[in-house]
């Protein structure tokens, strides 16, 4: 079918759209800590049964101590960070301003590059990182009532966890891609090309791991592991989580991965990127935000700024 990678990486950005929104509602009614032990623990469970289903094994058995660590140090830094981040910048300015500062993740992802695999920040690099924080300054950047002052918009606890969720996905995702390739090398060879495609769900498995384990012992060192039963009673907080698991970790992950088999992956990274764009309306309508011509030039900036460094 004609266009059919381009068709999924649509679907992808409206998958994240509902994963965000779903995720925002979760989080105002179970809390950070609470949403995602269950959301790992629910991820980790579909992605365990998925692995077992098309590679034979519900757990990473190829990996070696090298890629547990890497993937491991991954999961620490992206699911426990950087959606400890993200998370809490829903609580504050709501997800359609914490899916704007998802646009940074490329920006750091380039600057993690950099530091940890020697590669060459561009001249192209930089004007996408210049033309996505200029989108973003656009959105949340605005005149003072009755003055010329230019202040900010939203509070800046928001902005702090939005701008700490897009670095930590960020780099997170470097780090990822390390692991991934110590365990792509650690797999036997007669075994690799049955199992090649479906890797990056196995690594993801003990990417989960870390960000289920943080999550707890942080909730067991607060004391608060009592939430976990008292959450059970809360059927739209959730039911909103189970929505945001499927949507999220399971299927948004999965569809994204065939999405760049389809189409090529700058093509691909960019339409997945619509999610800031995608989200205003359902936010307004949902949530009740406003929509301003402000907001929506800034946004389109950004997602400009982020396809500047995959086309």
């Amino acid at each position: 079918m004609q266009y059919l990678g381009e068709i999924i990486s649509i679907g992808v950005a409206f998958s994240w759209t509902v994963t965000a929104m779903a995720s925002e509602v979760a989080t105002k009614h179970l809390g950070v800590f609470v949403t995602n032990v269950w959301r790992m623990l629910l991820a980790i469970l579909c992605t365990s049964i998925f692995c077992w289903w098309l590679m034979g094994s519900a757990i990473p058995v190829y990996a070696d101590g090298s890629a547990w660590a890497w993937l491991l140090l991954s999961g620490v830094i992206g699911y426990f960070f950087g959606d400890w981040c993200l998370f809490n910048s829903y609580i504050w300015i709501g997800s359609r301003y914490g899916q704007l500062f998802m646009t940074l993740a490329p920006m750091a992802s380039a600057l993690a590059a950099w530091v940890l695999l020697g590669q060459v920040l561009s001249w192209h690099n930089l004007l996408a990182m210049t033309v996505t924080l200029m989108g973003i300054f656009i959105s949340v950047l605005g005149r003072a009532e009755g003055t010329n002052k230019v202040t900010m918009q939203l509070p800046w606890q928001g902005v702090l966890f939005g701008i700490g969720a897009g670095v930590g996905q960020g780099i997170g995702l470097v780090v990822s891609k390390i692991g991934l390739d110590a365990y792509t090398a650690a797999v036997p060879a007669r075994v690799l090309p049955s199992i090649v495609d479906y890797l990056p769900f196995s690594a993801n498995f003990i990417r989960c791991i870390a960000g289920f384990v943080c999550y707890t012992l942080w909730l067991l060192v607060r004391r608060q592991a009592g939430l976990l039963k008292t959450s059970w009673r809360d059927g739209k907080g959730m039911s909103m989580l189970c929505l945001a698991v499927f949507f999220g970790p399971f299927i948004g992950v999965g569809f994204s991965l065939m999405a760049v088999q389809y189409a090529p992956a700058g093509i691909a990274s960019t339409l997945m990127a619509l999610t800031p764009i995608i989200i205003i309306i359902p936010s307004h309508y949902i949530f009740h935000q406003p929509v301003t011509l402000k907001g929506v030039f800034g946004a389109l900036i950004s997602v400009l700024g982020v396809s500047l460094f995959f086309l």
